[in-house]
């Protein structure tokens, strides 16, 4: 399917601010951009760079007083993922180099002390894909999905101890958990048609058999029309405003429709 997607943020500085935005996707596996639009009021100048995930970064000085960016795009997207439950695990040593550090634990994802619970819950399947999987769904049967009972700093230790938060929070668990297994894993963030309620979503995915593949544990089954923004160890990666100074977020708008 053909999306359009568009992301609006309404900001206000007291004072000028250094800002990093994230919110351009990029054409790779499952999404092909056709058509990008990044509209900034008042017009600022920016510079973009790939960080060290390949995400697309856009420096800019931000000015004192309210400003309006509004990023959208139109993608043709897989209707569907890719699911391959034989898929293999990869051994750490043949894991290729850029993918080690989805393996290490990171800011909220803290898989040296989850490795109990994650042998609990896959210990005994075959090594690879079926491990994340099951993952997935104890996660989407164990994890109550709310909102309000997690912020920005919580963490995977804290929801398997909680048992509730928000997509955020169940793909930092099931990260966390694929790690204490040593599966890469790794955070996405991006758009997902007919999310209910609408807005930027969260998944993982899981590098087995030589490729990465998609799980969303707010889902029985993880559907396609999903259009990935970025990739990171964790949410703190994937920030699609980082700002250096006091900034006032106003609001954000998010829709995705099928593109007519």
């Amino acid at each position: 399917m053909i999306l359009e997607a568009r992301c609006q943020l309404s900001l206000e500085a007291s004072a000028p601010v250094p800002a990093i935005f994230m919110l351009r996707p990029r054409s790779g596996w499952g999404q092909w951009v056709m058509r990008e639009e990044y509209i900034c009021e008042p017009h600022l100048p920016m510079v973009e760079y790939t960080d060290d995930f390949g995400n697309l970064c856009q420096r800019v000085m931000l000015p004192a007083g309210p400003l309006s960016l509004a990023a959208s795009c139109v993608v043709d997207t897989s209707d569907t993922i890719d699911v391959r439950r034989d898929a293999e695990f990869v051994p750490v040593e043949l894991v290729p180099d850029p993918i080690l550090k989805f393996l290490l634990a990171s800011r909220y994802c803290q898989s040296d002390q989850l490795i109990d619970l994650a042998q609990s819950i896959a210990g005994h399947l075959a090594p690879g894909y079926r491990q994340a999987e099951a993952i997935t769904t104890w996660i989407h049967r164990n994890i109550t999905y709310q909102y309000g009972a997690s912020n920005a700093s919580t963490s995977a230790l804290e929801t398997a101890n909680s048992r509730h938060g928000v997509c955020r929070d169940m793909a930092h668990l099931g990260i966390s958990l694929c790690r204490a297994l040593s599966i890469p894993a790794r955070f996405v963030s991006g758009f997902l048609h007919e999310l209910d309620p609408m807005d930027l979503h969260a998944w993982f995915e899981a590098y087995v058999g030589t490729r990465w593949y998609t799980f969303d544990a707010t889902q029985a089954a993880a559907k396609g029309n999903r259009i990935a923004i970025a990739y990171g160890r964790d949410a703190a990666d994937v920030a699609l405003l980082t700002q250096f100074g006091p900034i006032s977020l106003r609001g954000i708008t998010v829709s995705v429709a099928p593109h007519s």
